[in-house]
């Protein structure tokens, strides 16, 4: 299954590690919303969105990238890091997603460190985030994520 998966890391790079490790899989596209040269994203069977939490949400860019780019019907999944776990991060993304017609494949965050804001003034909170723990339940997600779109396309055959 050939995957991208569309991303704003920036702080810490909490995102990206993340990623990285998720693409250890099956090598998925990374590719960086702030870069848009050439998208085309068509030719992939499933895409990913990821993000770090920014006042609840993802990133702008990425809601933004998701508007301009995001082709309808195509198979979608969410990546989040975080400073603290709140209910409601993928609302505005996964509405984005529902005005395409795509369908959500799952999504998963983790802690990641984060000096944001009034947390910067405190040192940071959830230091050393992701850590490997994090690392391998987000393979082990992705890993569902492919295993179920395989399974589906077994079914339609």
């Amino acid at each position: 299954m050939k995957t991208a998966i569309c991303y704003y890391s920036r702080h810490h790079g909490n995102t990206k590690k993340l990623l990285q490790a998720m693409a250890e899989i099956n090598g998925a596209d990374l590719i960086d919303v702030t870069l848009r040269q050439g998208i085309c994203l068509e030719k992939y069977d499933c895409i990913g969105l990821a993000s770090g939490i920014y006042y609840g949400k993802f990133h702008t860019g990425v809601r933004q990238f998701a508007r301009q780019y995001l082709p309808p019907g195509k198979g979608v999944f969410f990546v989040c890091t975080y400073g603290i776990r709140r209910p409601g991060y993928t609302k505005a993304i996964a509405q984005i997603a529902a005005e395409k017609g795509c369908p959500i494949l799952g999504q998963f965050g983790c802690k990641g460190y984060d000096t944001f804001g009034p947390f910067k003034l405190l040192g940071g909170i959830a230091k050393n985030h992701p850590n490997q723990r994090d690392l391998e339940n987000g393979r082990r997600f992705y890993q569902n994520i492919l295993q179920a779109y395989e399974q589906k396309l077994k079914e339609c055959t």
